[in-house]
C-alpha cells in the first residue's frame, strides 16, 4: 500500500511563487507542517530573477534578502536614439541560492521530489501513485490554461559567460536594442556578477513563443564578439517565455485553472508588459502566511481576490502592451521603449513596480506617438 502522508499545507511546485510560500509560512507559521512538491531536481530549476529595491515593500524585504546574491547601484539602457545611465538598486536571484536557503529552512523529508500528476481541494497525486493529504493545497505550477488571456511572449536565452581580462561592466544593462531587430523586439541584457562572468540574455518581445537554441547561441556568441570579449567559457545557460498580456477574460481564466489555491503564473499574476512576477510572488506569499484559516476554501478566494483586483487595476499595461504589439511593425517595437525611457526616473520606477499614478500614465501616452496614430488608435481600442 503506498504511503499517503498528510501536513498542513501542500504546495504543488517548487518555483519561485511556491518557494517562496513555503518560506513565509516557515517564518511566520514555524508550527505548520509545509511541503513542497517539485519535478525537477532542484527547486527553482536554471533560472535568474532580478528586482529593483522599489518593487517590494520594505517590510516585505525580510522574504528576499537572504536570496540576494548581487546587488547593484543603478543601471544602463541603449537604444538607436539614445543612451542613458539611471539610478535605482538591481537585485538578482540565482536558482542555486534558492534551492540552498529553502533546503537549510525546510526539513529534508518536507521537499518532495515527484510529478505531480492532479490535485483537488485537499489532495495532491503523484505520478507514481501516492498522494499527500492537507486542508490547504496550493498550486503555484507555472502557466495552466491561457486560451482565454490574449497574449503575447517575452522569450529569451541567457548564458553565463566568462571573458578573458574581464569584460568592462561595472553595473547592469538592462536593454540594449543597438542590435538587430528579429522576431519582434530585441534587446540584450547583461549582469556582470563579477569581472570576469557576465549574463548575457537574448530576450524578444514575439508573437511566438517558440525558441531556436541554436540560432539564439550564434547571436549571444556575436554579441560577445560585437563588445571585444573573448570567452573562456560558458557556465549557466537558462531559456524561458514569459506571457505579456495585452487584455483577455479574466473569469473565464480562472475557470480554467482547477480546485487548488493559486499562486504565480498559475494565477495570472504578473506584470502585464514586463512579465515580470516575483513582487506579486512576494506579495502573495506574505498574505498567505497572514491568512487567518489556512484552508484551500479561503486562500482560493483570498489569492483569485488579490489575483483580479492586480487584473483590473492594471488595464493600461495591457493598453500599451497591444500598441507595441498590434500598432507597432514588429521591426520598430523598440520605438516604443526607447521612447518610454526619455521619461522621469521615479516614474520608471513606478512602472517597473506596476504603481504609476494617473499623471505617469498621461506622461507616458504623452508627445509624439511613436507608432503611426491611426493605428495606435485601432489598438487601444482592441481592433
Amino acid at each position: 500500500m503506498i504511503n499517503t502522508p498528510s501536513c498542513d499545507v501542500a504546495i504543488a511546485g517548487g518555483g519561485l511563487a511556491g518557494c517562496l510560500i513555503a518560506l513565509a509560512l516557515a517564518e511566520r507559521r514555524p508550527d505548520l507542517d509545509v511541503r513542497i512538491v517539485e519535478a525537477g531536481e532542484r527547486l527553482g530549476g536554471e533560472h535568474i530573477w532580478s528586482f529593483f529595491d522599489d518593487d517590494v515593500a520594505p517590510d516585505h524585504r525580510w522574504l528576499v534578502d537572504p536570496l540576494i546574491c548581487q546587488s547593484w547601484d543603478g543601471y544602463d539602457v541603449h537604444f538607436p536614439a539614445h543612451s542613458r545611465s539611471l539610478p535605482g538598486v538591481y537585485n538578482s536571484i540565482l536558482s542555486a541560492r534558492l534551492d540552498k536557503w529553502v533546503r537549510e529552512v525546510l526539513p529534508a523529508e518536507r521537499i518532495i521530489h515527484g510529478m505531480v500528476a492532479t490535485l483537488d481541494h485537499a489532495h495532491i497525486r503523484l505520478e507514481d501513485g501516492s498522494s499527500i493529504v492537507a486542508p490547504l493545497i496550493i498550486d503555484a505550477r507555472g502557466p495552466g490554461s491561457m486560451a482565454a488571456l490574449d497574449l503575447g511572449w517575452q522569450k529569451f536565452m541567457g548564458q553565463l559567460l566568462r571573458v578573458q581580462g574581464g569584460h568592462g561592466l561595472s553595473r547592469p544593462i538592462v536593454m540594449d536594442a543597438k542590435v538587430a531587430q528579429i522576431d519582434g523586439y530585441r534587446f540584450v541584457y547583461c549582469l556582470p556578477f563579477d569581472e570576469d562572468h557576465v549574463f548575457v540574455e537574448d530576450t524578444y518581445y514575439s508573437d511566438t513563443p517558440t525558441l531556436n537554441p541554436e540560432a539564439l547561441r550564434g547571436r549571444i556568441t556575436e554579441y560577445a564578439s560585437r563588445r571585444g570579449w573573448v570567452v573562456s567559457d560558458i557556465g549557466h545557460e537558462e531559456t524561458g517565455c514569459l506571457p505579456v498580456a495585452m487584455g483577455g477574460h479574466f473569469d473565464r481564466f480562472w475557470a480554467t485553472g482547477g480546485q487548488g489555491a493559486r499562486a504565480g503564473l498559475r494565477a495570472g499574476l504578473f506584470h502585464p508588459l514586463t512579465g515580470y512576477a516575483l513582487p506579486d510572488a512576494v506579495r502573495t506569499a506574505i498574505a498567505i502566511s497572514d491568512a487567518p484559516l489556512l484552508e484551500t476554501g479561503p486562500v482560493s478566494t483570498l489569492t483569485k481576490t488579490q489575483a483580479r483586483a492586480a487584473w483590473a487595476d492594471r488595464r493600461f499595461y495591457r493598453w500599451l502592451t497591444r500598441m507595441m504589439f498590434r500598432a507597432a511593425e514588429p521591426p520598430v517595437r523598440y520605438r516604443i521603449l526607447e521612447q518610454f525611457y526619455t521619461r522621469d526616473e521615479e516614474l520608471i520606477a513606478r512602472f517597473y513596480a506596476a504603481r504609476s499614478t494617473l499623471a505617469d500614465k498621461m506622461r507616458i501616452l504623452s508627445g509624439k506617438p511613436p507608432v503611426p496614430i491611426t493605428r495606435a488608435i485601432k489598438a487601444l481600442a482592441g481592433r
